[in-house]
């Protein structure tokens, strides 16, 4: 197992407390499916003498494509995008309160533009929570800890060392307020996240804490599994897009509609397995 011996140094830095790296440019912050054939030859004609039998469950089959045809054609229109998008989500900042709660507060930034009447503290205690303590070597490298993705992983609140959460467990929180209404976009391509924040929806993503490439690999056990991931990890809200940038609400800098070049930010998002989450 990777060993991190100068852990100690780097607590400060987990997750979402990110700080600025001095970039040059001022608006970079740092921190199954069933295939059906149909025969349209016309040219075979049957003997008008016969009558065909038709079945209740034949009948139901025909109604039941013919409402497939529609959802697809459906989907299909809800894919299309506008060139651009802004949003005007209001912003709200994780500090001092949560410390590692970027999560959290970028959630309750996309609630409230849905409606929704809650506020970061509020996530933060429904939030689910990965109970598992952080355990260290004698030289304070990182052995056990627990999984993001079962829930947060140490204290939000920077009392004592924190880190994340991703995807599943904001998706149960989103459904706590929108009953049936929340969108996982992991593993979805970047272009229909746009169109959804085109369609009027902000998204949480993730990314790290300057929309760069992770730069500081980690890995612990869970049980008998080891988790691998970025310290460097952070999540904001994507508000808009143009054609060379996307926007983003960052609850760590607290600056709204705060613009990352688009490629760069994709880049980062890919290197994060392409976290995302929003409602519908």
């Amino acid at each position: 197992m990777k060993k991190l011996s100068f852990f100690l140094l780097l607590l400060p830095l987990l997750g979402c407390s990110q700080t600025d790296k001095g970039q040059e440019s001022p608006t970079v912050n740092k921190k199954i499916e069933k295939k059906i054939s149909v025969n349209n030859d016309s040219s075979h004609v049957k003997d008008p003498s016969k009558i065909e039998e038709y079945s209740i469950g034949d009948l139901n089959e025909q109604i039941i494509n013919v409402g497939n045809r529609k959802t697809n054609s459906q989907t299909t229109n809800s894919s299309s995008k506008k060139d651009s998008a802004l949003l005007n989500v209001k912003l709200i900042k994780q500090n001092p309160e949560l410390k590692y709660g970027c999560e959290v507060t970028s959630l309750a930034m996309m609630l409230n533009y849905a409606g929704v009447k809650t506020n970061k503290m509020e996530l933060y205690r429904l939030v689910r929570k990965d109970p598992d303590p952080l355990v260290k070597s004698p030289k304070g490298d990182i052995l056990r800890w627990g999984n993001p993705a079962d829930g947060f992983v140490g204290d939000m609140t920077g009392r004592r060392p924190g880190y994340a959460v991703f995807d599943k467990p904001m998706i149960d929180l989103i459904n706590q307020k929108l009953p049936g209404r929340a969108v996982n976009l992991t593993n979805q391509p970047f272009e229909r996240i746009l169109s959804h924040v085109s369609n009027g929806h902000p998204v949480v993503i993730w990314t790290t804490g300057d929309y760069r490439l992770p730069d500081r690999p980690e890995g612990w056990y869970h049980g008998k599994a080891y988790i691998k991931t970025p310290l460097d990890l952070h999540v904001v809200v994507l508000v808009g897009y143009d054609a060379n940038y996307v926007y983003l609400n960052d609850p760590l800098s607290g600056r709204k509609q705060v613009k990352a070049g688009k490629q760069q930010f994709i880049s980062s998002w890919k290197a994060l397995n392409r976290r995302a989450v929003s409602y519908r």
